[in-house]
Formats: structure tokens, C-alpha cells, sequence
């Protein structure tokens, strides 16, 4: 019984360790050649994009439209869509897309828009006054 249980106990070191690393390093070996053909397979495809992107004025072009380059001297202008008629309606709320307020009605704006402090006083138009009147927050 002792001679089977040390053949048993040697046949378990000699199997069991050796194979569950020679397992482990298998799989990483299994992905880095996964790995290996991902990068070859994307090296050919760049290779046949840099083939056919050979001339000056396709590279170019490339650059202008992918990367926004242009040569020196020259400038980028980039156009944005406009807005459909029913965009306006999603963009309601924001303030760019109001239209442009002319000068001469600000000043109703104004008047208009601003909460009324309550008691106005004839020395209110004096600057000190005024100033003093924002800084309450310190009393």
C-alpha cells in the first residue's frame, strides 16, 4: 500500500505542475499569435492605403480632410451647416440662437429685465451710492 501511495503522490508532482503551467503558457502563446496575425493583417492594409496614397495631391487631400492641415500661407475655413426650421425649435432655449438685440433697444432691455430694489432714491445716480449699495452683503 505504501509503494502505491508514493508512485500515486510521485505521478501527481510530475503530471500536475507541470502541466498547469505548460497550460497557462500555452494559452498566452495562443494569444499572442492572435495578437501577431491582428497586426500583420492591419501592416498589410496599411501598406496597400499608403500604396494607393502614393501621389502628392492625394496626400493632400488626406491631410486636409482627416487631419484639418493645410500649407503654410494658407488658412482653414471650416462651414458649418446651417439650421432646418425644425432645429430652431430644439435650440429654444439656448441664448446663441436668439437673434442679435440692437443697440438702441438695450436700454429698454434693461429697465424691463432688472428687479426694482424697492425705494429708489434721487442720490441713487451717485456713484458712491451705488457702490456702496453693492457691497451689502458685507453688513
Amino acid at each position: 500500500m505504501l509503494p502505491l501511495a508514493i508512485v500515486t503522490a510521485l505521478a501527481m508532482l510530475v503530471g500536475w505542475f507541470p502541466l498547469t503551467s505548460l497550460w497557462s503558457q500555452q494559452s498566452q502563446i495562443n494569444a499572442t499569435k492572435a495578437q501577431i496575425a491582428a497586426i500583420k493583417q492591419e501592416q498589410k492594409s496599411l501598406t496597400l492605403q499608403s500604396d494607393s496614397s502614393s501621389t502628392q495631391t492625394e496626400l493632400m487631400i488626406q491631410a486636409r480632410e482627416q487631419y484639418q492641415l493645410v500649407l503654410p500661407g494658407q488658412s482653414l475655413i471650416q462651414v458649418l451647416p446651417g439650421l432646418a426650421s425644425g432645429a430652431v425649435a430644439e435650440h429654444a432655449g439656448d441664448p446663441g440662437f436668439s437673434p442679435v438685440v440692437s443697440p438702441s433697444s438695450v436700454s429698454t432691455l434693461t429697465s424691463v429685465t432688472s428687479p426694482s430694489t424697492g425705494t429708489t432714491h434721487a442720490s441713487s445716480n451717485n456713484f458712491f451710492t451705488r457702490f456702496l449699495h453693492t457691497l451689502e452683503f458685507w453688513r
